[in-house]
């Protein structure tokens, strides 16, 4: 990691952007965010092992250098290519999409080494697909422990949940209790992970939801806890997580 000032911007920055992408990191202590995001920039550089550089720009101290780069918050990353800023974002990005974006500016600027992935997922995906759910699980709660939010380990953790409440049913026989009770919680939220793990999260979704309208008190709030749940598997930027939770919202108010 290199600390930029106006005075080496140019050999420090775009010079070096002739050959790698520099990863500009634009902050100041104590602002909101940034002591959350530094920390993971700095691990995804090492990981990169010089795939790209990760630079700073203090703002309190470079000001000249954060307005000419137009910077209009902080933190902000700006992606340097050839010289030229291709891309940029303000505020905290959680670490998978990070790792994403930062993918897309490797291709832009011609590389075509993949980003390394994290070795604690590595290991608690791997258990996951063992079927070693304790060890997924204990994978899972000490990355979170660790990265509070990793959507990642989220998601995972998430998985295992649902593959422990699936664990010797008969799906068919499911699906068959919760059309004879379409207002029993425990048979409803049953026969909507039978249907998420069979590759019908739309419909899942959609029954959870008119699970909502049916119940109240206590039995709609754990309809509301497990439709949310199975929305984690899935992440935020899927349409149907979308669709569905204006869906909830609807059925809530």
């Amino acid at each position: 990691m290199i600390d930029v000032t106006e005075a080496t911007f140019q050999t420090e920055v775009l010079e070096r952007s002739m050959t790698v992408p520099v990863i500009i990191e634009f902050w100041a202590e104590g602002y909101p965010g940034g002591d959350g995001l530094s920390p993971v920039l700095a691990k995804l550089a090492d990981e990169a092992a010089g795939a790209w550089v990760l630079a700073r720009v203090d703002v309190r101290t470079q000001q000249r250098l954060a307005q000419m780069l137009r910077v209009q918050g902080i933190p902000m990353v700006y992606a340097v290519v050839g010289g030229q800023g291709i891309d940029a974002f303000t505020g905290v990005m959680p670490e998978p999409q990070l790792r994403q974006w930062l993918q897309g500016i490797l291709k832009a600027g011609g590389v075509e080494a993949e980003l390394p992935g994290d070795p604690r997922l590595d290991v608690a995906d791997d258990a996951l697909m063992a079927g070693d759910l304790d060890a997924a699980e204990a994978a899972y709660k000490k990355i979170l422990g660790e990265t509070p939010n990793d959507q990642s380990a989220e998601a995972g953790l998430a998985q295992v949940g649902l593959l422990r409440r699936i664990q010797g049913v008969d799906p068919n026989a499911v699906l068959a209790a919760a059309r004879e009770a379409p207002t029993d919680v425990a048979k409803q939220t049953l026969a909507a992970d039978v249907e998420v793990i069979s590759g019908l999260a739309d419909v899942a979704y959609k029954r959870l939801v008119e699970l909502v309208r049916r119940t109240s008190g206590d039995e709609r709030e754990t309809a509301r806890k497990h439709l949310v749940g199975l929305f984690v598997l899935a992440g935020p930027e899927d349409p149907a997580v979308a669709a569905a939770r204006r869906a909830l919202a609807s059925a809530l108010f």
